[in-house]
């Protein structure tokens, strides 16, 4: 009954979409003899009005059409004549905007422009499709912000733009690392970045939101022109498509730059966003305010939103920013109306809130609810702070460097902490190491149930949040939060060069060897750094940008991460991709403090290698393993990786390099 009312409101505010999950907002209904405008509104707003300008920023309106009441909340009014090439706003006397599904707009975004959107495609568009993917286990996902990327790439056309990832430097270097999904920081048209100035240094990474429908003009070659910027994120689609590397969207729509000066708000007050009990607005974002989702018409537009960008942009993903301020009904609809479109285009998000929302927990996309969002994926926090610490405190270190700043200096097991020679304060330390370890395990494991993960001393999770494998992303760093290198010299006293890379390229082996999806923060297979800024949301270029001598300066880092992409890439038994197959072939072994070992055993006929054994080592010294006796080939030890082998282990030890990965098969 509930969605037979909902779709009998959506077909009097929107008349020509009341079978809308095929179809978009239409605000604009462009023809050369008239255009007709309309807008949800509040049935008691005083005055409704369309101006039509003819630039995007400055000069007055050629006309002000004032708008009627035809239905209930809806508003609309008809302008004769050929608007083509010409500007608009809607003004209810909040301020005018370009309502909230514009599809183009001025620089600026501060009015709505109207375009020939066809004229956009660049040529084969039409032929243009999603790159194959059989699962979300076979994804590796590359974290990237396009100013970051390009800007100081010295032979980069067009440094910090969208075209900078169709030139063959970009293409050559993704392809050659093996990644196969860009996930694009926000890349819409938000506030943050003036558009005007864009000859002066201006950086942000873009969560304020301002229209959500259109492609940030900062990003592109003239942002005065509507048509430039959508058509020059077509052609970085396109580009990327090409190669086989698909494009995820991060999108924010759970809050807005501002309350005051957003399209929601100008349109229709106060519905879009959530309130407390008290009648304030609520906070769970962060940044002073936290929309609607479980709103009819929010949660409408969050669909169609999504649909818009599948639709005409050929989007790929998408990477929702605080999911957990998002109800479950609202994601699971939304995955729904992605399924009918495609499949295989993969939804993930943050699982948790920046502060408390206005809706209880339970109803929250959060993390603990991810078994009620199938098809939809979360950031695991457990295997990103078991392996460098916890977010709130960038001193302590994790799993990597635990064992450098021990007490005690012994390889005793971590689960033996009844020693009784032992003192109050190592066991406590064994204790934490232990707890560290059991959370990696979990990480490895995909956050699904396993048996042999002791769930008791898993750091955030008390219990299995991962139905299956391809739910959980694993990482290590990403643009939030120090990335890694940065962690590291924070928290482990006194780290070298030669011992940093070590660390750095152990954590990635977990993150990559695990059975969830692997996420990475572009320029980690240079060793980037950020100098040490936490938060480096608003910091210049000189904190942001990738150092692209360091891949000459550290070519065994780049060769590491290469291969161990292409280690995942070529053996399956590493994405397994379903829980049950993970608990069948999935085997932790028993190891000495600071060491996580584990087994795929027996997945012949869908890998060439029969049994593969990962040793993570991180000691200061090298560690012996026992493992089940056989004859070995080594393929990774000492920080190299080389499928065709590097070396063979026979019987039932192994000893691992300090601070170091070893794997084998046989």
């Amino acid at each position: 009954m509930k969605k037979l009312i909902f779709a009998g409101l959506l077909s009097l505010l929107f008349p020509r979409f009341a079978t809308a999950q095929t179809q978009t907002f239409q605000e604009v209904s462009y023809s050369p003899e008239k255009t007709v405008f309309t807008l949800f509104a509040p049935n008691d707003a005083k005055k409704v009005v369309v101006r039509i300008y003819q630039e995007g920023l400055g000069g007055k309106a050629l006309k002000t059409v004032k708008m009627s009441r035809t239905a209930n909340e809806q508003w609309q009014t008809t302008v004769k004549g050929n608007l083509m090439g010409k500007f608009y706003t809607f003004d209810m006397g909040m301020g005018e905007c370009p309502g909230v599904f514009a599809k183009a707009v001025g620089v600026n975004g501060k009015r709505g422009a109207i375009i020939d959107i066809a004229k956009t495609n660049p040529e084969g568009w039409a032929k243009d499709q999603h790159p194959v993917c059989k699962s979300p286990a076979d994804l590796v996902v590359y974290e990237m912000h396009h100013r970051d990327f390009s800007v100081a790439r010295p032979d980069a056309q067009y440094p910090g733009k969208y075209l900078a990832l169709t030139e063959s430097w970009a293409i050559d270097h993704l392809n050659t690392l093996g990644v196969n999904a860009i996930h694009i920081l926000p890349s819409y048209d938000y506030g943050s970045v003036d558009e005007t100035r864009l000859n002066e240094p201006q950086y942000n990474w873009g969560y304020d939101p301002v229209n959500y429908n259109v492609p940030e003009g900062g990003y592109s070659t003239n942002p005065y022109q509507p048509e430039v910027r959508i058509q020059e994120f077509k052609q970085m689609v396109q580009a990327l498509h090409k190669v086989g590397i698909r494009v995820i969207l991060d999108v924010v729509y759970n809050h807005t730059y501002d309350i005051e000066h957003s399209n929601f708000q100008r349109t229709y007050p106060d519905y879009y966003y959530r309130k407390t009990t008290d009648g304030a607005y609520s906070n769970g974002s962060g940044c002073g305010n936290e929309t609607a989702s479980d709103q009819p018409m929010m949660r409408k537009f969050m669909i169609e939103s999504v649909k818009y960008w599948i639709n005409e942009y050929h989007i790929d993903g998408f990477r929702f920013d605080l999911m957990g301020c998002h109800d479950i009904e609202t994601m699971n609809e939304i995955r729904k109306a992605v399924d009918a479109i495609d499949p295989t285009i993969f939804i993930y998000g943050e699982g948790w809130s920046a502060g408390a929302c206005a809706l209880p927990n339970d109803q929250l996309g959060m993390k603990a609810n991810i078994p009620q969002m199938p098809g939809i994926a979360a950031f695991s926090d457990e295997i990103r702070d078991a392996l460098r610490g916890p977010f709130s405190d960038d001193t302590k270190t994790g799993w990597l460097g635990f064992t450098t700043t021990m007490t005690t200096k012994t390889t005793i097991s971590a689960e033996s902490t009844d020693d009784s020679s032992s003192s109050e304060k190592e066991l406590s330390e064994l204790s934490e190491l232990s707890s560290l370890k059991e959370s990696l395990k979990f990480g490895i494991a995909g956050a699904i149930a396993h048996p042999q993960v002791d769930m008791t001393k898993v750091n955030y999770a008390k219990e299995p949040w991962a139905l299956e494998p391809t739910q959980m992303m694993s990482y290590v760093s990403c643009h939030d939060d120090m990335c890694l290198v940065d962690r590291l010299k924070a928290s482990v006293p006194g780290i070298t060069t030669d011992e940093l890379i070590r660390l750095d390229l152990l954590a990635q082996t977990a993150v990559f060897t695990s059975q969830g999806v692997p996420f990475m923060l572009s320029g980690e297979e240079l060793l980037r750094n950020k100098k040490g800024v936490h938060n480096s949301f608003e910091s210049p270029d000189s904190i942001n940008q990738l150092d692209w001598s360091n891949k000459t300066k550290y070519p065994q880092v780049f060769d590491y991460y290469k291969n161990l992409i292409a280690l995942r890439q070529h053996h399956p038994a590493f994405r397994l991709g379903n829980a049950d197959l993970v608990r069948k072939h999935l085997e932790f072994l028993d190891a000495p403090a600071g060491i996580v070992a584990y087994r795929l055993k027996n997945y012949a006929g869908r890998d060439d290698w029969r049994d593969i054994i990962v040793i993570l080592n991180a000691n200061k010294a090298a560690t012996e393993v026992n493992i089940p006796a056989g004859d070995y080939i080594i393929v990774c030890k000492n920080g190299v990786i080389n499928e065709q082998g590097i070396g063979k282990a026979t019987g039932c030890k192994v000893s691992v390099s300090p601070q170091s990965a070893l794997i084998i098969h046989n």
